[in-house]
């Protein structure tokens, strides 16, 4: 073989990158601090997102990456059905004051879709371990996300990323969206009134037929498909009561809520609900390593391990390393005080983009709760008329943000299933108040040029 042949060899099996993105060049990051992060030009980019809302500490702890580091040089993987480990059990010992779930046990996993499919095999165990299997579906809502796994995307209701799989699910059963903004537009599945939403799902409960509901499952506020959207005040007791009667499992989706997101620990602790099983991920290990939790009550790991256990389990699971790093992350919120530091921040958030947007014509909403702030665009504010995808305004949002070094996390299809965009904001909860004033500003700057672009 000739010197050439060889070479084209080499390049020819050259692997790639099958990047998230298709059709734009990504820059390349190689530092990371607090909310900043930077490419290999030297540019740098304001971190409003925390990634995909998952940043809660900062970026750049050196005393996680120390944490994580005396746990790898110690050991690195045993397997969860051989052992235990001490920074595991004292995670756990640890993290559960705060969850909100009486007397919890964790099933740590590798992420949010992970402990979603957790969790609806608990469900299953629990009823079953109780002795009635017919109890099989489970309800859940338009309007929101639990993952991207075939069980964890047939429960979630954001139909842009069903679409292309639709042929491999439909065993899950949706209601309307909690979502007062658009709540009565039939083309949003969304209900903004309590009454009407318990109504419901009790419709739905009954329809099913007596003892058939296995659990209802829900993000207490609704994150990444619908922009921080809060229900009504009285429904998640109204949830619960409604659950409590029927035999049906509560199931909080707290992957993006939790963790001090919301300016308190949980998502539920703002209702003072407590679930029977609760999913959480991101802010568990804040960007440090791939973790995420399945939650189940006393109950319910009481009622399935009495009756033989949990047929269940993936390689990763259990890990010591993740548990290090979650240990570690759990110290940091909170001997700096970082969840009230994201109620506080996030209600300065909340007013800076009202005072730069509040008043634009393609703004229809800011909403929110702590250092999880939604703008919603509309192309008529009185009517609430979205912008067609086809514009691809939220793109154009994007593009200028990123221009202005301002990275941010959106959504479409909110209004009807393709049509709508919002802006997600979840910076770290480090963020400084000159760095909450250039988020608002730019993100003032990107709304007005990319509206001013569109033509509808």
């Amino acid at each position: 073989m000739s010197e050439f042949d060889r070479h084209a060899a080499v390049e020819t099996a050259t692997g790639r990158v099958f990047q998230r993105v298709i059709g734009r060049e990504l820059p390349v990051a190689v530092r990371a601090e607090g909310c900043t992060i930077w490419d290999s030009a030297g540019r740098a980019y304001l971190d409003a997102a925390g990634g995909a809302i998952v940043v809660n500490v900062g970026h750049g702890r050196q005393s996680i990456v120390d944490a994580m580091e005396r746990q790898a040089r110690a050991f690195t993987y045993v397997h969860g059905t051989t052992f235990t480990n001490q920074p595991l059990e004292a995670y756990a010992r640890a993290v559960g004051r705060y969850l909100p779930v009486d007397d919890p046990a964790i099933y740590p996993v590798s992420g949010g879709s992970e402990a979603i499919e957790s969790c609806l095999k608990l469900v299953r165990s629990y009823h079953l371990a109780r002795r009635e299997p017919d109890r099989t579906v489970v309800i859940a809502r338009w309007g929101s996300y639990h993952g991207n796994t075939l069980g964890a995307l047939d429960l979630s209701g954001r139909e842009p990323l069903r679409h292309p799989y639709e042929p491999w699910l439909g065993r899950f059963r949706h209601v309307s969206a909690a979502y007062p903004y658009r709540g009565g537009e039939p083309a949003a599945h969304a209900l903004g009134d309590t009454a009407a939403l318990i109504a419901e799902l009790e419709a739905v409960t009954a329809e099913v037929g007596p003892g058939r509901v296995a659990a209802f499952v829900a993000e207490p506020i609704v994150g990444a498909t619908l922009g921080a959207v809060s229900p009504p005040d009285d429904y998640w007791p109204a949830v619960a009561d409604l659950c409590r009667r029927h035999g049906i499992l509560l199931v909080a989706d707290e992957v993006m809520t939790g963790f001090g997101r919301t300016g308190r620990w949980f998502g539920m602790d703002h209702w003072g609900i407590r679930a029977d099983v609760m999913a959480a991920a991101k802010g568990a290990a804040g960007g440090y390593f791939p973790l995420g939790l399945a939650v189940a009550s006393g109950n319910v790991y009481q009622t399935i391990t009495e009756s033989g256990g949990f047929v269940h389990g993936f390689t990763y699971s259990h890990s010591p390393v993740g548990a290090a790093v979650a240990l570690e992350v759990l110290r940091i919120l909170e001997t700096e005080n970082l969840v009230e530091a994201s109620a506080v921040r996030g209600e300065k958030l909340r007013e800076l983009v009202s005072d730069r947007l509040g008043g634009h014509p393609n703004v229809g909403d800011v909403r929110g709760r702590g250092l999880l702030v939604g703008v919603e665009l509309v192309a008529d504010r009185a009517t609430r008329r979205p912008f067609p995808r086809s514009a691809r305004l939220i793109e154009g949002v994007m593009k200028h943000a990123r221009a202005a070094g301002l990275l941010l996390y959106h959504g479409t299809g909110n209004a009807d299933g393709t049509n709508g965009d919002t802006v997600l904001l979840g910076p770290p909860f480090v963020v400084t108040n000159d760095e909450l004033k250039s988020i608002a500003e730019n993100l003032g700057d990107a709304v007005e040029k990319a509206a001013a672009e569109v033509s509808v």
